[in-house]
């Protein structure tokens, strides 16, 4: 049996035990990297080259970031204030904390966005005596809207503009618009598949009404020491790339600096990460990896290209539905590297490929929320609402999440449509 078939078995069976739940997420991606060891697919080297560490220092930098700012009360004061201005309202709430999500995500790395924005919705559901995975999932969706917004959003688009230089307002001006149309159609689909689950006790609105939110800070100078670096955090990862630090290096950073000036407890503070969660996301890397390795995912570009025939609209259409299924269970870098060279080449005979990258951008980034697994932030912030008792199935995560998808992604296409072929001004 050659090694691309033994990389795809081993991929299925991973992806497969991970949806059956069987076995935890976990120990099945780790399996899955022993198997791709054993066989003499990967050496250890080749495995620990193919993990993104700059998305696992990430989520390591904001993971500690955020134990430590906890201890503030920030995330308790926030809660009690968006839920009074929302009269208590738990529709209300999600509305609000989608959009911050988005706007957030289109700036920041997504997963810094759920990072902070999960442990506030937390608190405020507790407050509520509501289940927070409705607006959990929420706030997964519109971090992955958010995300294809903008050039930073997400690393594919970061990948993309490299290499078609296309600027910061391009991509506004393009998966901007799709996305914001997206984002609202998504809300109003959220209210619609959880309008009975979004209902508050009575009793629970007027004990928050009646909380003064100024109680909750425990910690005032931490509070405002908290608020400060988050302000710093932002303004980084929007430079990070002009002066040429990794967003690793500003989350990282952050970290280090807030567990020195923090003063709290700092093997409290490290067991707050989500350490399976981590070890999960970079056994994932590996076993995509082994398919990279194999030239598996280069021949599924090259299978999505020559179906295409080389027909523009055709090429287009291909590219984002098969972005979008692929990147649902896949990583979608490794993918959207495979396809830049594929789509530069194009370009090189002569197709006008513009159309292209805005497929792919679109198709890679709102796949993410197909699955549990699509993307960073659905991963981590179902491992936080299940570390704190409200576990989400993979099961349950797809019920919502592909029809999210699907719904995403057909915006995306009438969009591209219009605009590509119709010709209008959009």
């Amino acid at each position: 049996m050659n090694q691309e078939v033994v990389s795809i078995i081993i991929f299925v069976a991973v992806i497969t035990v991970i949806m059956t739940e069987k076995v935890h997420r976990t120990a099945a991606a780790l399996a899955g990297t022993v198997a791709l060891l054993l066989t003499g697919i990967l050496t250890v080297d080749e495995a620990i080259g193919y993990v993104d560490f700059n998305t696992i220092g990430v989520l390591v930098g904001m993971m500690l970031f955020v134990a430590v700012v906890k201890h503030s009360g920030l995330f308790e004061y926030v809660s009690i204030k968006s839920a009074k201005m929302a009269k208590g309202d738990p529709w209300k709430i999600m509305v609000v904390f989608m959009i911050i999500t988005a706007v957030c995500s289109a700036l920041l790395d997504n997963v810094t966005t759920v990072l902070l924005m999960g442990p506030m919705t937390l608190t405020m559901a507790q407050m509520l005596r509501i289940n927070p995975v409705p607006i959990l999932l929420g706030q997964i969706f519109a971090s992955n809207i958010g995300g294809t917004m903008t050039l930073i959003g997400d690393p594919p688009n970061i990948m993309i503009g490299s290499a078609a230089n296309l600027s910061f307002m391009d991509f506004v001006e393009n998966t901007g618009v799709a996305c914001t149309i997206g984002l609202i159609v998504i809300i109003f689909f959220m209210k619609v598949a959880y309008k009975k689950k979004l209902s508050a006790d009575a009793d629970a609105v007027k004990e928050i009404m009646e909380l003064d939110e100024n109680k909750a800070i425990t910690d005032p100078k931490l509070m405002k020491i908290s608020i400060a670096m988050i302000v710093l955090i932002v303004v980084a990862f929007v430079i990070h790339g002009k002066i040429g630090i990794e967003s690793s290096a500003v989350a990282l950073t952050a970290a280090a600096i807030m567990m020195i000036i923090g003063h709290q407890d700092i093997d409290e503070v490290v067991s707050d990460v989500e350490w399976p969660t981590l070890l999960f996301f970079i056994c994932l890397f590996i076993v995509v990896g082994g398919m990279v390795k194999t030239g598996v995912i280069s021949q599924l570009a090259n299978l999505i290209m020559d179906f295409s025939g080389g027909h523009l609209i055709m090429t287009m259409m291909i590219l984002l539905w098969a972005s979008a299924f692929l990147s649902a269970i896949l990583d979608n870098i490794p993918f959207v590297a495979t396809l830049i060279p594929l789509i530069l080449a194009m370009g090189q005979q002569g197709m006008d490929i513009t159309p292209l990258w805005w497929a792919i951008s679109l198709g890679a980034c709102l796949g993410g929320n197909g699955t549990q697994i699509g993307a960073s932030a659905n991963v981590v912030l179902s491992g936080i609402s299940g570390r704190h008792g409200y576990p989400i199935s993979f099961k349950d995560y797809t019920k919502v999440g592909m029809p999210v998808m699907i719904i995403t992604v057909t915006i995306a296409m009438i969009f591209l449509l219009l605009k590509y072929q119709v010709g209008l001004p959009i």
